[in-house]
Parts: structure tokens; sequence; C-alpha cells
């Protein structure tokens, strides 16, 4: 994407990167208290602080802002609160490497190139985190990495990098060895999330004079769904929310069999899985309590997101490898002060995880290289009725031992179509009439009238990433 975006869906006369320029020269000059339009919070002065935090195979529905049954996740709660929670957000591959990747580069998996979790990552474009450093930030990664590849890339622009190899970089709950800054280093507390949870906190505890970034990459919600041992059982009287046509046999059917979840009942994998997340929301809790005490939570934006979604007996799948909404839908809670007017509120407008690089970049005010296929969504903060996309293209590439062919499709507001390499055929769904996508209209009467056109913007949008 190049620094002229008069094709970006977001365009907007007096951009937020113009606005940002000025932020910093008013700050340089300084000036302080500069407002956006729109909003009624003060910016603020020069670049402002990030923190993302990435939970892993955690669905949109598993909070209790979203109306879950049973799981309890006020740190969560209290974020979208505060802030924004996006109801269509989503990946645009379905699986934890390519799904990271791109929320770090902004691009589409046949562009970074890690297809899939064996695919080598080549550090074939450079990761947001790298723009910002060079622009003046402080940086940090910690936690799960999982690109795929021999040990951890050097990523020499970081001010600090923690992160683990162990069992193919997805890391264990708990005793979980760590590489710091290069250097093996074991846990100094027994349960990861916690671990990860203090590093964070140490570094955000610096001085220093520049703004600064924060990756923070949980390892939570992935199999075996460990919680923390204070928390395993708060849920065991609790009944899952299992669909209909969960059976005791589902988890040794076709297409499932990578996840695990043919050890144990469904039921108690679910429970146990909630536990976990309400075992990270409590660090997440941790985070947002030291801005407050550290006088920083006016001036940092926080962005919380799940990488993939996950299914729980959904078309008779369990895993995150497929294209329905369950797999694909994200996790999405976006708090900015100065940019948000109307804490506490929604946003229907799609975005999706190569997004979140191009709008880091935008909010401090950095040059979005020419390699990002995303687009940022800071109009959208600002205003609920600021335009989004219309549609956006779907990709997901063959992963061994996975049953899964592979898969392109195009989802726009109300329907999804997707088509498989092999002999399934496709699928088309009426996603207003029909969310749970459970009544396939290809090749009926109603479906005839809608795959063309449905066919034509899927391989538009696919060239259009190709150029």
């Amino acid at each position: 994407m190049s620094e002229n975006n008069n094709n970006n869906p977001f365009h907007t006369d007096i951009t937020r990167r113009d606005m940002l320029k000025v932020m910093g020269a008013t700050a340089a000059a300084g000036l302080t208290g500069l407002s956006i339009p729109g909003t009624s919070n003060a910016a603020p002065p020069g670049q402002p602080n990030i923190i993302f935090i990435l939970s892993d195979n955690v669905r949109y529905d598993c909070m209790g802002v979203t109306g879950h049954p049973f799981i309890q996740t006020p740190a969560l709660d209290r974020l979208a609160g505060e802030g924004l929670l996006f109801e269509n957000a989503f990946n645009t591959t379905s699986l934890c490497s390519p799904s990271r990747a791109s929320f770090l580069t902004g691009a589409y998996a046949r562009s970074h190139g890690v297809l899939n979790n064996s695919t080598p990552w080549t550090e074939s474009m450079p990761f947001f985190l790298e723009n910002l450093s060079e622009s003046g930030y402080d940086t940090a990664f910690i936690g799960k990495f999982h690109l795929p590849g021999e040990g951890l890339p050097e990523l020499p622009y970081l001010n600090e990098y923690v992160s683990f190899t162990i069992k193919e970089h997805q890391g264990q709950y708990f005793n979980c060895p760590l590489v710091v800054n290069g250097k093996e280093e074991p846990s100094n507390t027994p349960y990861l999330i916690t671990e990860l949870t203090d590093r964070a906190l140490s570094y955000l505890d610096r001085d220093r004079d520049d703004p600064f970034c924060l990756y923070l990459s949980y390892k939570t919600a992935h199999f075996p769904f460990l919680p923390p041992k204070d928390l395993a059982g708060m849920y065991a009287d609790e009944i899952p929310p299992i669909p209909g046509e969960v059976d005791p046999w589902l988890g040794k059917a076709d297409g499932n069999v990578f996840e695990g979840t043919m050890v144990g009942s469904i039921e108690n994998l679910y429970r146990r899985y909630c536990e976990a997340i309400a075992g990270m929301d409590r660090e997440i809790d941790r985070v947002l309590a030291y801005l407050d005490e550290a006088g920083l939570a006016d001036n940092t934006i926080v962005i919380y997101a799940s990488d993939n979604g996950y299914m729980w007996g959904e078309h008779r799948l369990i895993g995150i490898n497929w294209h329905y909404e369950e797999s694909i839908k994200l996790q999405f809670i976006v708090r900015c002060p100065w940019l948000v007017p109307d804490a506490g509120g929604t946003r229907s407008q799609m975005v999706l995880n190569v997004d979140l690089a191009p709008t880091l970049l935008d909010l401090a005010g950095v040059n979005i290289p020419d390699h990002v296929q995303g687009t940022s969504f800071l109009p959208i903060l600002s205003g609920a009725d600021a335009p989004g996309r219309d549609a956006w293209f779907y990709e997901y590439y063959k992963y061994f031992p996975e049953d899964v062919p592979n898969i392109i499709g195009v989802r726009t507001k109300t329907h999804k179509y997707v088509e498989f390499e092999g002999r399934r055929k496709p699928e088309l769904y009426d996603l207003v009439s029909d969310p749970k996508e459970n009544n396939n209209l290809y090749n009926t009467s109603e479906g005839e009238a809608l795959t063309g056109e449905l066919v034509d913007l899927m391989h538009s949008l696919m060239a259009e990433l190709d150029a």
C-alpha cells in the first residue's frame, strides 16, 4: 500500500497521519492538548504508547461482554466498556502462524509467505515493530512467536525480546523455558501466562524518554487448555453451550485429528478452555491496573485480539482450520481515549488482522510501507458511521496432517462464497438469514443468482493482492 490512499475505503480529506504529524510538531514546540475533532479527550502530545495483546484460539463469543452464559472476563469487559468492541473482526487465514504473520506484517499469507504452520518464515518483509523502532519507539515482543523456522529470528531492533521455542514454538503452560534477548532462561514462575505478564510489567516500568510499543502474545487458549492451578475446576458445574450436532464420538471423526480433542469429553475440554481464558483475563487486568497506577492509561492505545476463533462442534468440526464464522471471527477490542467519542460502544465495520499494522503505523505518524495490504481503521475509531470495506478475500493452504484442502473465498457484509481444491463442491451462505451457515445455497436457484457476481468479486480481490 502506498502513501497515496485515494482508493482507500477509509480515506478522509484530512488523514489521521497528517493529524499525528501535526501533533508531533506541536509537541516539539512545547505545546500540549491538541484534540482531534469528534472526540472529547485531548490527544497525547507526540507519538502515543501502544500495547497490543494477542490471545490464541479464543473465539469471539467467549467473553462476558458478548453474552457468554458463564465465562467471567472482567478485564476484557472493562476494556470494551472503556473502548470499542468490534463485532466483525476476522483473520484472512484461519491458522495460527499465517494469522500471526499477518498481524505483524499487515500482509496476506500469499504475500508474507507463511502459508501454514510448517512454512518457514523467510523474513521477507519487516514487522510493524521495526518500522516503529526506526521512528523512535522503544519496542518489545513478549510471548508466543510461533512463526515456522529453526529457533527464533533475530530482531535486533527490539529493546526486549522474550519468547520460547519448546514444542515447535508453541510453548507449554507450566515451567516453560524461555529465550530472553537471545539467551535461554528458566521461567521465574510456574505458569507461563503469569510469567509473560511479569516480564511485560517489568518492561513497562522502565525509565524511558521515548514512546513504547509492547506486543504481548499469550499462549491462551491453545490446546491442552490448561488454566492456572487455582482456577482449575471453577466451571466444573457449568453447562457448556455445545451445539446440538455434537456426539461423544465427534473428537474421533474425520477432520478432527490434530487438536487432541479426542482425549476426554468435549464438555470437559470446553470447561477447561474457559478456565484458561479466565486465567488470561486476570493477567490482562494486571496490565490495565499498571497503566492506571503509572498514569499511562490516557496516552496508551490498548488493542486486544485473538488470532483465530475455535469451533466446538459446529459443522461437526473441532478446531480452527475452516472458513466458518466460528473459526475466522476474532475477538477484537480497542481502547483509545483520545480517538473514541463513544466509549463502551461497538463497531460493525469489517476489520481484518492485516489492518493492525497499518493502523498502528498510522497512529504513530509513520509512513505505511508498500507491502502492507491492510487498511488503517483509525477513522472507524472516531466515527461509528465511517465507511468500511464491503468485502474481503479469504485463503487457506493445506497443512499436514489436517484434512482440510486449499480454500479461497470471499466474505461480504451479507454473504460468503468459498471454493476448495479437489472434489468438494463450493459453498455459498446468506449470513443474514443463515448466520450459522447451515444452508449451502450453491447450485440452488437462489445461489445461482449470486454465484457469478461473488466469483468475479473473489477473483478481483485476489488479483489486487497479487498485483
